[in-house]
């Protein structure tokens, strides 16, 4: 349905693609992938004419639809929610209007040609959807989190996140056989998340879309298309089967690159050799010309592997943190109310619910930022409490480079690390010296992650920290958390990141919560269980004495599964614990081998043979020791690789 052909995109001298050649096909499930800055969204706008190309055709199939949605910068007004979104379907709503003429000339002059198109009209009209148009556009508002009161609201009224969702909602409706979404899921909340993943997995026409958000990625995608060095390499399969493929390719490509540059070598080391010899410039010219038509194989950046090990926080009490009866309200507007809740010491707490649910208000609530207006809240034994608010990135100082304002706010003794603390959150070379100013938004909040994870705490209260990073950042900040060894209550709408971190999901509802013990699948199994959708329709009332645990036919079962899963991250951390105490000793015993080999490649130690056999028995006694270090390492990765499955 659209093909490139020999695409070639200049930006300010720097070449974004370079003869590129991909073909959509009808029905197409992609998911763009490569590092900020690739031209993933170049790549879009070219896909939908908004860009064109320097050099290379785009051809399109007659008939192809289009349907761009960009990142931010759109905004509605001047029509309520409902008009602005049927408006979208123009074609439709034309077509219901001489359909409407029609009817009426029909009834006073049957005329034949008349008959003909109001039959044709109606036909197109009932493929096209036209009858359940209302419906349609009730289900999308619906499913992206407007309520009915919204509907009949001034588009203006509503803030940049909403509005995007308007023009996600307006590009649904429009139908287009070749959809464009760059970060459809920015601005999202889970269900709307869980809902729009639904709704293009069953989506009868082709899609390409760009995700930080790697569940989404995995359930929607077909194929997954790299962009990297002005190319496009295709893998069959969702990201996930992507990460995997992408590993052995790589593998592969490093492998033919070292034997192409022994090859090059071996021919540049005889044309050197033979230059100058008058008798050999026959075969000096034809490897000249051998190397010159070479293809060099390039090998894409090696992913930075993580290391970023948490302080160790001090040991708090069982309970750590208590709301009792809790609410809060502003003015005549009650958030939450009757909030009873305890976090105890190792949980990891995710709040998930629907945006403007309350979840940001308990969550400043727990870290004593903003006082219950009504209950208690009560702080357990030796709580030492962090919190990352939404906005934190908004608090670093703009006129300092990233190195001087995590060094004004580090501790003195994790000074000497903090060039490898930044390395972790990928600041490297010379982006240290960046000023806080010209960061981007996720570079931002990875700074701000960074300074907030240096402070020992043995409670972290996480407010979205994954907005705005990309895959790779969350990657790093899931690692990390991993690792970390205290108490954890976050908010995020990334179901991955939530998936693999969550013991237990409080859910924001109505201005109250209810518990449920596993992470968020475990939480969707139950809600279905009781008969309740994501978006909390035909939902369970619960008093204020029950919603710290939820009801439930296999509560026990859950209980079993969450203690299992907590048992099984105790076990985790200890091994890895392990893994770094043998991986120290390893390198220990390697270094000591080292030393004595030298020594022993000393031809003078052979003069003394007492000492050489006292060195030669050292040195094979440190190789057994190394072999069992070695057995030990494998069989720690395996039993940590069970774990992680």
């Amino acid at each position: 349905m659209l093909q490139l052909k020999n695409i070639e995109v200049d930006y300010s001298g720097r070449k974004i693609f370079t003869d590129v050649n991909w073909h959509i096909r009808p029905g197409a499930r992609i998911g763009l992938c490569g590092e900020n800055g690739a031209g993933k969204s170049t790549l879009l706008k070219l896909l939908c004419g908004l860009n064109i190309s320097d050099k290379g055709d785009v051809i399109v199939a007659k008939g192809t639809t289009f349907g761009y949605l960009p990142q931010d910068g759109l905004h509605y007004e001047g029509s309520s929610l409902f008009e602005e979104v049927r408006s979208a379907c123009s074609d439709l709503l034309a077509m219901a209007v001489e359909i409407e003429q029609l009817e009426v000339k029909i009834s006073q002059d049957a005329d034949e040609k008349a008959l003909d198109r109001y039959a044709h009209l109606q036909d197109l009209y009932s493929q096209r959807g036209g009858f359940t148009l209302e419906a349609d556009i009730a289900r999308v508002l619906h499913g992206l989190g407007f309520s009915e009161q919204d509907w009949q609201k001034p588009c203006e009224q509503f803030s940049g996140g909403w509005q995007m969702r308007i023009a996600l909602a307006r590009l649904l409706l429009q139908r287009p056989n070749l959809l464009l979404l760059d970060e459809p899921t920015n601005h999202l909340d889970l269900p709307a998340r869980d809902w729009l993943e639904s709704y293009l997995s069953n989506y009868p026409f082709a899609v390409v879309l760009v995700s930080h958000d790697r569940y989404f990625m995995d359930q929607v995608v077909q194929r997954i298309v790299e962009v990297w060095n002005g190319d496009l390499t295709e893998y069959p399969g969702n990201y996930t089967l992507y990460l995997k493929e992408r590993d052995r390719r790589v593998a592969a490509l490093r492998a033919a690159k070292q034997r192409q540059d022994e090859e090059i070598e071996r021919i540049e080391a005889f044309i050197n050799r033979f230059r100058y010899q008058a008798n050999k410039a026959s075969q000096v010219q034809s490897r000249i010309r051998q190397v010159e038509k070479i293809v060099r194989i390039k090998i894409p950046p090696q992913r930075k592997k993580i290391a970023f090990n948490f302080p160790q926080p001090s040991r708090g009490g069982k309970e750590l943190l208590e709301l009792v009866d809790a609410g809060q309200r502003y003015g005549d507007h009650q958030v939450l109310q009757g909030v009873n809740l305890t976090v105890t010491r190792e949980e990891r707490l995710a709040l998930v619910g629907a945006n403007g649910a309350g979840k940001s208000t308990l969550m400043r609530m727990l870290a004593g930022i903003e006082q219950p207006s009504e209950g208690q809240r009560k702080e357990g034994h030796n709580l030492e409490l962090a919190y990352f608010a939404q906005d934190q990135a908004a608090t670093l100082k703009k006129t300092n480079t990233v190195l001087e304002e995590i060094t004004a706010k580090s501790p003195v003794d994790m000074v000497p690390r903090l060039r490898d603390v930044l390395g972790t959150f990928l600041f490297s070379g010379d982006d240290v010296h960046k000023r806080v100013s010209v960061l981007s938004g996720g570079e931002r909040n990875r700074l701000a992650l960074a300074i907030l994870l240096l402070r020992p705490a043995n409670l972290m209260l996480l407010d979205e920290p994954t907005n705005h990073l990309d895959l790779q950042s969350k990657d790093v900040l899931l690692q990390a958390l991993h690792n970390y060894a205290g108490t954890l209550v976050f908010v995020s709408h990334d179901r991955y990141f939530v998936d693999q971190l969550a013991t237990r999901v409080i859910d924001v509802e109505g201005g109250q919560i209810s518990s449920h013990y596993g992470n968020y699948a475990d939480f969707l199994q139950t809600k279905q269980a009781e008969g309740v959708n994501q978006h909390g329709e035909n939902r369970v009332e619960h008093s204020a004495q029950s919603n710290s645990v939820a009801d439930s036919p296999d509560k026990d079962q859950r209980k079993k599964d969450h203690a299992k899963r907590k048992e099984d991250q105790r076990q985790w951390r200890k091994l890895q614990k392990q893994l770094k105490q043998l991986e120290a000793d390893i390198e220990g015993h390697e270094q000591s081998s080292g030393d004595l080999e030298m020594q022993l490649a000393d031809p003078a130690l052979y003069q003394d043979h007492q000492q050489f056999n006292a060195k030669t028995k050292q040195h094979s006694e440190l190789t057994s020791v190394l072999e069992k270090l070695y057995q030990q390492w494998e069989q720690l990765q395996l039993e940590i690789a069970e774990l992680e499955e």
